[in-house]
Parts: structure tokens; C-alpha cells; sequence
């Protein structure tokens, strides 16, 4: 049985990233709602209470009985460790100021949670309580210029709680704490590999499935590609691929993703649906309208291309960590931010069991996946692509003619980010048509057309994302080319907002 980290959540937005901090010391870990813990096995070594909007001077606030895990190590982090230090009977009261941003930890006291850590680390504060004092079988271990409790010990157990965010870029040794904490504390192997991640989960893949038939929609993305080859490895013939072309995809994408995946021996059927979704989208202008009306068509795609293999009994699908997490969110504080993740999301009439291979990995760690199977650079190196595509590039109505000025311009972009080498600092990049027309002059003409923006975003997994500094020079030029060569389009915005407080997609 592998070991893991259990990392409670309580809210925070940043709750991912503590895992992402574990899963880069290569120890497995999983994030589970506070009020839906699972079962606390021989395989769980430690257990990470997360932040939280909440304060635990609220009576409604989130709590977790401290109990059930034993004599297991525990690590709270910011609400965490307030909720340790509040159920422990000491003092959390509201700060006299919202205490947030750089500071710098000095350690008043040795402990195993700080060793290797300089003498006045910056750490990352973002709290409104603070914590007034200890539980009396707590002591204080480190403090910084105004927090006096930033860290703190148990004096027999092995309990920690700290103040700041050890998980965030901005706390510039957070992931020695966290290390010390996994492997010093909780002893975990640090066995958690991609190469080991492919062996395990094609033996698992072949006791589960046996000779069954799979079915798998492919996008032409990462994530269901590397599932596809996964999936190959372990059951061969038996899997079955569909690529349905939407009409939503990108300029051309549909023969080269067929192409390209000829060179991985996969079973491949191409279907075009194109006008059935433009039918489904036509007249509906609000994002959620959209999406659900795609997905909805390509279910019934889908099923009808699945129906005609004989004796499928599975659904395989490129569901990923973040998208399952966002998924059952609705069982804890955090809210779900969008519909179109596709985790469970049969309809009863398929009847098919789902399979996800991939469901326990991050973006990256896909890709760490994929590169072990062979999947080709060029498909490993993709930049996301939502699944709704097109679709909520589009602000507003859905029409042929506006896809195919967003195709052109799109294609522009992509192709000269690729051409001046700008492509694979690039974390994802597309452009959008905006709903509006404005003036322009072209020769001795007054034009009166469409505005796209351009968006570029540099990140590591799409939960935080800032956009990229592209240079002035590449922005004229592409700019210059789109109005030049899309007819339709006659001026060019580039978009400058990170995430938060926007999103990377518009829709």
C-alpha cells in the first residue's frame, strides 16, 4: 500500500499548492474536504490542516476532531494552527491589522520542522486572527518581527502549527519546512515517481479492466492523450479512441492531432460534427449556456460513435487532480468555479463504468507521465486547450464566419509565438473575439469592425497564472499581421490581468 499525506482543506485558495509542494518531494499526498475524511489507514504517515478564509472565533467555523488520527504527525498551517492552538484551549483573537504579505521567521527553539532553515527566513503572512497564546502543552519555536506565535511545537506529540504559508513561492524556504515535515517527521520514502506511477498504474489498469473494451474520447490535448497511451500500454487493441471535431477547435487541429497520433499506434476514429454544435449553439450567448450545450453534443456524439463498438463496457477518461478536486468541492467550503470538467459526467443512458488513469496527477506531473510512455514532444508541449474550445473564445453567439476570423487570428498568434521561439515560455496562449466593433481606418476607408484580444499567461498548473512580458516588437508585428490578413478584425488588444483576480480564460 503506498503511503500518503492526508491534506485536510478548509477553504484556502491555496490549498493545491501545498500538494503541489509534496508531490515535487516525491511523496504522494491527496486533499480531502474537512467534514469527508477518509479512512485513516496504515498507509496515511501525516496529516496537513490547510488555511481558511474562516476564522475560528466563528461558531459555524470548520472543525475537525483531532482524535481521529492518533498518534499520526499533524502540520497546521495559518487556520490550521489556529484551530489547533483554539481547540487546545489557548488564545486566537483578530489581529489589529490584517497581517499580510513578506516577513521575516527567526527560530526561538530547535525543532526537527525548522532544521536546515536560516536564521530569519522571509515567510509569507495572510491571516486577520492571531494567535495571543499557547496551549499549555505547546511551546513557542519561531516568531517574527510583529507575529510573536509563527511557529510552535507540541511538547510530547509530534503536532506543528505555523502562522505563515510555507507552500507559496513568496516563503522562500517553505519547501525545506515542508520537506522536513514528510520526510523527517512522518518518515515518508520519497518514492512517489513518475516511472513508478507507470508501472504501478498499468499493473492496476490490467487487474481492473482485464479484456474489456474501453472507449476513450480524445481531444488532442495532454491530458487525454497521455491517458490514451496509458491505457494502450495496458489493455492494447482493447481501447477504443474517438476525436470528434466540434468546429470549435483550432485552425486545422483536426487532421494534425488525427496525424499525429497515427505515429502512436493508437486506434483512432476522426468524426465531424462541426454543424450538429453550431445547430446546438446557435442563438445562446451566456458562458454556462454554451458550455453545457457542448457538452451535452458531444455526449450525444459521443455515445452514438460508442454504441457502434461492439461490447464496451468502460469510459476512459484525461481527468486530472485539479479537476477532480474542483469537482467535489461542493462537499466542502470551497465553491466549484466551472461546469465543464468532465469528472463523472455520464449521462444514465450510457451505462458504461469510467476508468481515469490520471486522476491522482497535476498538469506537470502529466507530462513527467508522458514523456516516460514516449508520447511525443509536440503533443507533450501543447499548451491547454479548454474543453468547451472555441466556444468561450467567442464572447457572445456562436456563428461559422466568427469561428473561422477566431481561427485565423488564433493560428497568427500560436504560429509566431512558435517562430520566434516564445512558445514554451508560454504556459497558455489564445486569443478571443470580444462582442464589440470599433473604428478604424484602412487605405481611405472607415472601418467599423470586430476587436480580438490576445492572452498570454505564464504559470505551473493554471491555479495561479501572471501574463507574460511578450516583447513590444513580437505584439506589433503579430497585431499588424492579423489586421492585415483577417478580414473582419481591425484592431488588436493584448490582455495584461493575472490570475487572480481574473481568470485566464474570458468566459
Amino acid at each position: 500500500m503506498a503511503e500518503k499525506i492526508l491534506i485536510l482543506d478548509f477553504g484556502s485558495q491555496v490549498t493545491q499548492l501545498i500538494a503541489r509542494r509534496i508531490r515535487e518531494a516525491q511523496v504522494y499526498c491527496e486533499i480531502h474536504p474537512f467534514n469527508h475524511i477518509p479512512e485513516i489507514d496504515e498507509s496515511v504517515k501525516g496529516i496537513i490542516l490547510s488555511g481558511s478564509p474562516c476564522s475560528v472565533r466563528d461558531e459555524d467555523s470548520p472543525r475537525v476532531d483531532l482524535s481521529l488520527f492518533g498518534s499520526l504527525p499533524i502540520l497546521g498551517i495559518c487556520y490550521g494552527a489556529q484551530l489547533l492552538a483554539h481547540q487546545g484551549g489557548g488564545s486566537v483573537q483578530a489581529s489589529g491589522h490584517r497581517e499580510y504579505g513578506r516577513a521575516h521567521m527567526t527560530s526561538v527553539k530547535e525543532s526537527p520542522l525548522l532544521k536546515g532553515l536560516s536564521a530569519t527566513g522571509q515567510v509569507w503572512m495572510s491571516h486577520g486572527d492571531t494567535i495571543m497564546e499557547l496551549p499549555s502543552e505547546y511551546e513557542l519555536i519561531g516568531s517574527t518581527e510583529t507575529v510573536r506565535v509563527a511557529a510552535f511545537a507540541h511538547i510530547s506529540k509530534p503536532i506543528f502549527g505555523i502562522q505563515f504559508h510555507p507552500e507559496v513561492t513568496h516563503s522562500t524556504e517553505g519547501s525545506i519546512l515542508i520537506k522536513n515535515f514528510i520526510v523527517g517527521i512522518c518518515g515518508c520514502a520519497q518514492t512517489w515517481t513518475s516511472d513508478s506511477f507507470v508501472d504501478r498504474t498499468v499493473s492496476e489498469l490490467q487487474a481492473k479492466l482485464g479484456n474489456d473494451k474501453v472507449v476513450l474520447g480524445l481531444s488532442g490535448g495532454v491530458d487525454s492523450s497521455v491517458a490514451a497511451v496509458l491505457l494502450h500500454r495496458a489493455i492494447g487493441k482493447n481501447l477504443y479512441c474517438i476525436f470528434v471535431d466540434n468546429g470549435l477547435l483550432r485552425k486545422d487541429e483536426f487532421e494534425q492531432v488525427l496525424a499525429s497520433y497515427e505515429t502512436l499506434g493508437l486506434n483512432v476514429k476522426g468524426v465531424n460534427s462541426k454543424q450538429r454544435f453550431y445547430d446546438a449553439l446557435k442563438g445562446l450567448t451566456d458562458p454556462e449556456d454554451k458550455r453545457k450545450a457542448i457538452g451535452k453534443t458531444f455526449i450525444e456524439v459521443f455515445d452514438e460513435e460508442a454504441h457502434l463498438i461492439e461490447g464496451v463496457s468502460w469510459l476512459g477518461q484525461g481527468t486530472i487532480y485539479p479537476d477532480k478536486i474542483e469537482s467535489v468541492s461542493l462537499k466542502g467550503p470551497s465553491a466549484t468555479i466551472k461546469s465543464h470538467h468532465n469528472v463523472g459526467g455520464l449521462p444514465d443512458f450510457m451505462k458504461l463504468k469510467v476508468v481515469e488513469p490520471l486522476d491522482a496527477l497535476f498538469k506537470d506531473e502529466v507530462r513527467l507521465v508522458g514523456k516516460t510512455l514516449g508520447v511525443p514532444k509536440d503533443i507533450l508541449g501543447r499548451h491547454p486547450f479548454p474543453g468547451p474550445g472555441l466556444g468561450i473564445r467567442i464572447l457572445g453567439d456562436i456563428t461559422p464566419a466568427k469561428v473561422d476570423i477566431l481561427q485565423k487570428v488564433d493560428a497568427i498568434f500560436i504560429n509566431g509565438l512558435k517562430e520566434d521561439g516564445l512558445y514554451d515560455q508560454v504556459w497558455q496562449a489564445g486569443a478571443i473575439l470580444l462582442p464589440i466593433q470599433s473604428v478604424g481606418v484602412m487605405g481611405d476607408e472607415r472601418t467599423y469592425e470586430q476587436v480580438v484580444a490576445l492572452r498570454a499567461v505564464s504559470s505551473v498548473d493554471g491555479m495561479t497564472a501572471d501574463w507574460c512580458h511578450l516583447p513590444y516588437e513580437f505584439l506589433g508585428r503579430i497585431s499588424n499581421e492579423i489586421i492585415n490578413k483577417v478580414k473582419g478584425v481591425n484592431r488588436v488588444v493584448y490582455d495584461i490581468s493575472s490570475k487572480p483576480p481574473a481568470t485566464i480564460e474570458w468566459e
